[in-house]
């Protein structure tokens, strides 16, 4: 069963991966062309805090679709019977919360720490991204008074 487990997981954290990059990607694409239309706004704080909300909900709703992928996965997989249990479980395993109240059955234990791991990793680059945001925000502000 290791073996499934491995077959699955990686090829999720892959994907998982590539789905976070270029939701990063897009992320600063939309920014970049945002502060090149309008330079003159991003010294007014008002701006800069509508740039750090919007970053905020793009992590949130990258983070998301990568949960919704392993829920699917559970789903497929016949592990759960509803969709809320499955992005429950997924959520509370994506984010190294692990409640307990709802486990996979014993055969699918990898795959779940496997999610755990990304989903570690990957809430820690999303975090990474945000302060790299701020302290460029931050250092034009600086620059600019």
């Amino acid at each position: 069963m290791l073996m499934t487990n491995l077959a699955i997981g990686l090829p999720l954290v892959i994907l998982a991966v590539v789905i976070h990059f270029v939701g990063l990607v897009g992320l600063s694409s939309l920014l970049n062309r945002k502060w090149q239309q309008h330079p003159g706004r991003l010294e007014s704080t008002l701006w800069q805090g509508f740039s750090i909300v919007v970053v905020v909900n793009g992590l949130f709703a990258h983070n998301l679709n990568q949960i919704t992928l392993y829920a699917l996965v559970y789903l497929g997989l016949g592990e759960f019977e509803t969709v809320e249990s499955a992005f429950y479980f997924s959520i509370s395993t994506f984010t190294t919360v692990g409640f307990g109240d709802i486990v996979l059955e014993p055969e699918w234990r990898v795959l779940a720490g496997i999610e755990s791991a990304i989903g570690f990793l990957l809430i820690g680059w999303s975090t990474a991204f945000l302060v790299s945001l701020t302290s460029r925000i931050g250092s034009i502000k600086v620059i600019s008074e």
